[in-house]
């Protein structure tokens, strides 16, 4: 039963072409013209073809959690990139934060977090059958998108690059041999146009094409009351080519070629008030010495500077004329699938080639005064080839279903931060100290902060600060200079280069039992040079001038505050004249078992385990980097005699494993399927990004297993080490997952999905394998749940397409996500705390005879559902230099990225 069922659905022209991609769903046949008629929404498991396993089989056979989200679904959803899925795929959570290059995508609530390019993520991403190294480079329209797998857990044994937490697989439209095509026009808020259209036919008898274009613009969902402009717009287009040879039934070779184009002011953020975090209640209202500050430089009312105070999903805000959040991305590439039958054996061979340049200015401190900015040269271009090749076939009389293949990669990536502090930034620094310390004597007019009878007095051996407040004042004065300098430009130059050999079995043990064994062995080697461009020489002479005084207690609000962020590594010239270069490799083997047994055609029950891995690297950010030069030792710096010494801890960082467990059993009957899988996951050296406000840190996250006494709560680095042999993982992920479909009468169907992660850090926590501390930076991770990891998601979705007499046929349509409560910031502090909230879409509509015509009414975020995507420090914005004792987030103020508001339109499409 199980094998004409197969043999029925893979009877389609396109399946070579399938059987290139890692792993995807295939709709069993051409949809019909009429696509509401025969409704694809329901993704009847017997009915949907996938090659998760490297192979064809039906979904329903396919012993792994894997979601088939089809075109139909994805229409109708309204998903234009990836992050739509978050809709109809409950273990996945897509979010972006200061760019659409900087995009993670999390399943089962485990992850890569943060902007730094350095980190790979966790959830590896193929576009038609090719790895995108990193998440935001997926992210993008993508035209007409055919289905979409999320696979869950380890991956690696099948193919392409190996992922530690899952795999997104994005199959786009091919060519067909049968004359065809579609045009769509959307208009929404905000200004909101989309046009698409796409054209396919026969060239010959052996050669089809297919060529795709869409355009898309939009204006920005935050508005600058200060400059009129709008940020987060949108103006994007994209171009693909295809052509499909066949020259014979054995034989099929796919070739594509696209290029896009973006131009966009990229990414606004808001000042967390109370209303974005209850918890931020007070840190910033009129009054308080943040707000005094900031106004006070500015010369600006506490309206002008927070013009969205309390109302922050007003988006309205207030940031630096003269910085611009300009992006420009350019993303092209080629590729060949080539599938060939040999008789017994089947080859299948993918070769790649992607170039990937952005660039990304910002007002990073996403305020009006002029703090920090990214300039126009800062950004990242990945250039890389891959190339993937797999044999397939059978054994011992079709008892052994084997496949093996070898995968290798190379890619340039160069990295350019053109980070500067803004005009802004010296008198800021300084009034910091001044009206924190020193109050009576505040002046934001003045040099220094200082007024004139404040000068007088601290300067005065014989005042307050006896000899140290001269040092103070000029130390304050020569702060204030500090503006419109910085890294011009720091520059990363990452090799790597990684081949991989692996082999996926399944052997067929008895009628209903298989066992499948996977094992992969990886080999990869990263090298990297960097030289710094740094304008900040103020620091170095800041240091030395006063180097006599740091023992004086009265110097202390200077020299361990602002001096400390004035001077830390991607702020001072002190590292100009080091030149990194800098190599590591890993090699590791990986792998997977699963025992699966079907007592019946239509339920099948399985247990598997796997090993995962996903590669070490450098940290592409020179922030957290210490000062070099030992002959300034001053004690708010850890100094290292040798050049090496000063950023080993800090560079690189070790390989994240997995260990991963799943049991769980399918049901596929007619009209209804249900899936249900338990699962647990423990990571070790799992990979942290985050922003503490100053810098950005990259740490591996290991736990212990003796009790570190709090050692890993407290604000100290040397406390809570782990004795030799005690570490174990520092990430476990536990849960459970059902995924439903139901359609009980023709043209009514109904989705639902639910899935239960507790994806937990370990109490004791350090930071690396060798039982070294946490940073205190993360004091508040042991015990805790991740970042952007909800205990319970819910997804749901409903579609009715009736026939409204001759050859109308209506649309309703709704689907919903439920999220729980979770923290978005990754160091757990309470002011990024999100509480739950729920998004709807829907979409109604009428369409004519095969589709033909078609014009749809839809929503996004109906209920408009205000919620944020990542919280995070403002940047150097704390309310006073000296941090609160025992508070998570000490005296900082804090910033959001917001999720989108509610959008709505109207499109009209035609196929033809």
């Amino acid at each position: 039963m199980m094998r004409l069922r197969l043999l029925s659905c893979v009877a389609v022209p396109a399946l070579s072409i399938a059987l290139a991609a890692p792993a995807f769903a295939q709709d069993t046949q051409t949809p019909p013209a009429d696509a509401t008629a025969q409704d694809q929404g329901a993704s009847d498991p017997n009915e949907i073809v996938v090659t998760a396993q490297g192979r064809a089989q039906v979904l329903a056979d396919v012993p792994l959690a894997v979601s088939a989200v089809t075109a139909t679904q994805l229409e109708r959803t309204g998903a234009n990139d990836i992050r739509a899925l978050n809709q109809v795929a409950p273990s996945l959570l897509v979010s972006s934060t200061g760019s659409d290059a900087n995009t993670s995508a999390r399943i089962r609530g485990v992850g890569t977090v943060g902007d730094n390019p350095g980190l790979e993520s966790s959830v590896a991403t193929f576009i038609d059958g090719v790895y995108r190294s990193r998440t935001g480079l997926g992210l993008n329209d993508l035209g007409e998108i055919e289905r979409i797998e999320v696979l869950r857990g380890p991956q690696g044994t099948l193919g392409g690059r190996n992922a530690s937490a899952g795999m997104l697989s994005v199959t786009t439209k091919g060519p067909q041999f049968t004359f065809g095509g579609m045009a769509e026009a959307t208009y929404g808020n905000y200004d909101a146009w989309r046009l698409q259209g796409a054209v396919t036919g026969p060239l010959s008898e052996q050669v089809a094409f297919r060529l795709d274009g869409l355009y898309s613009k939009r204006n920005g969902f935050y508005n600058d009351v200060n400059t009129g402009r709008d940020i987060n717009n949108r103006d994007r287009y994209l171009v693909r080519g295809q052509l499909l040879f066949q020259p014979s039934a054995d034989i099929s070779v796919r070739l594509i070629g696209d290029y896009s184009y973006r131009k966009e002011d990229c990414c606004a953020a808001v000042y967390a008030t109370a209303d974005v975090s209850p918890t931020n209640v007070g840190l910033i209202a009129p009054g308080t010495p943040v707000a005094t500050v900031l106004t006070g430089i500015t010369g600006t009312t506490f309206g002008q500077y927070f013009p969205a105070y309390n109302n922050a999903y007003s988006r309205r805000i207030a940031t630096s004329a003269n910085r611009s959040y300009t992006g420009k991305t350019k993303d092209w590439g080629f590729s060949g699938e080539v599938n060939w039958n040999l008789g017994s054996v089947e080859l299948t061979s993918i070769t790649a080639y992607r170039d990937y340049d952005n660039t990304q200015a910002a007002d990073a401190d996403y305020g009006l005064a002029d703090i920090l900015y990214f300039g126009p040269k800062s950004g990242r271009h990945f250039k890389t080839f891959t190339q993937e090749l797999r044999f397939h076939g059978e054994a011992l009389d079709g008892k052994l279903d084997w496949l093996v293949g070898g995968y290798y990669a190379h890619e340039d990536l160069d990295t350019k931060s053109e980070l500067k502090f803004g005009n802004d930034y010296g008198r800021f620094a300084a009034c910091r100290v001044v009206y924190g310390s020193f109050s009576a004597f505040y002046n934001p007019n003045n040099v220094g902060c200082l007024t004139p009878t404040g000068v007088a007095v601290l300067s005065n051996t014989l005042g307050p600060l006896g000899a140290a407040g001269s040092a103070m004042v000029q130390g304050l004065q020569r702060l204030d200079t500090v503006r419109n300098v910085g890294d011009d430009t720091s520059n990363f130059d990452q090799t790597s280069s990684n081949f991989a050999f692996f082999t996926h079995n399944i052997f067929h043990v008895a009628k209903g039992l298989d066992l499948t064994v996977g094992l992969r062995y990886t080999n990869e080697t990263k090298k990297l040079n960097a030289n710094f461009n740094n304008t900040n020489t103020v620091c170095p002479v800041q240091q030395a001038n006063l180097l006599p005084y740091m023992g004086v207690a009265a110097l202390a609000p200077l020299a361990g505050g602002i001096i400390t962020l004035s001077c830390q590594g991607g702020s001072s010239s002190a590292l100009n004249a080091l030149t990194l270069n800098d190599t590591r490799k890993e090699n590791k083997f990986t792998g997977t078992a699963i025992l699966s047994y079907k007592p019946s055609d239509d339920v099948m029950v399985y247990a598997s385990y796997s090993r995962g891995y996903k590669a070490g690297g450098f940290n592409l950010d020179r922030s957290a980097f210490k000062n070099p030069n030992a002959a300034q030792p001053l004690p708010i710096f850890p100094i290292s005699l040798a050049n090496a010494g000063y950023y080993a801890d800090v560079l690189q960082f070790d390989e994240e494993t997995v260990n991963a467990y799943e049991a769980g059993m399918k049901y596929s009957g007619k009209g209804f399927n249900l899936n249900v899988a338990g699962f647990r996951q423990e990571f070790s050296n799992f990979q942290l990004n985050t922003f503490n406000g100053t810098v950005y840190l990259v740490q591996n996250i290991n736990g212990c297993k003796t009790s570190l006494n709090g050692g890993d709560r407290d604000l100290s680095a040397t406390t809570g080490v782990c004795p030799s042999g005690q570490t174990k993982p520092g990430v476990v992920s536990t849960g459970f997952e059902v995924e439903m479909g139901l359609s009980p009468v023709r043209d009514l169907n109904f989705n639902f999905g639910a899935t239960y992660a507790k994806t937990k850090y370990a109490n004791n926590l350090v930071g690396s394998k060798t039982g070294a501390p946490l940073d205190p930076a993360l004091r508040v991770l042991p015990g805790k749940l991740l970042s952007n990891a909800p205990e319970w998601v819910v997804t749901g979705s409903a579609a009715w397409t009736p026939s409204l007499g001759g050859s109308l046929r209506g649309l309703f349509y709704v689907d919903a996500r439920v999220a729980d409560d979770y923290n978005t910031g990754s160091d757990l502090f309470p002011q990024k705390a999100q509480d739950s909230f729920v998004v709807v879409n829907g979409r109604i509509g009428i369409s004519g005879d095969e589709q033909k015509w078609a014009l749809e009414f839809w929503v996004q975020n109906a209920t408009k559902a205000n919620y944020m995507q990542v919280g995070f420090n403002s940047p150097f914005q704390a309310v006073s230099t000296t941090p609160t004792p025992g508070y998570p987030g000490g005296s900082q103020i804090f910033s959001a990225f917001l999720a989108e508001p509610r959008t709505y339109g109207i499109t009209l499409r035609s196929r033809f």
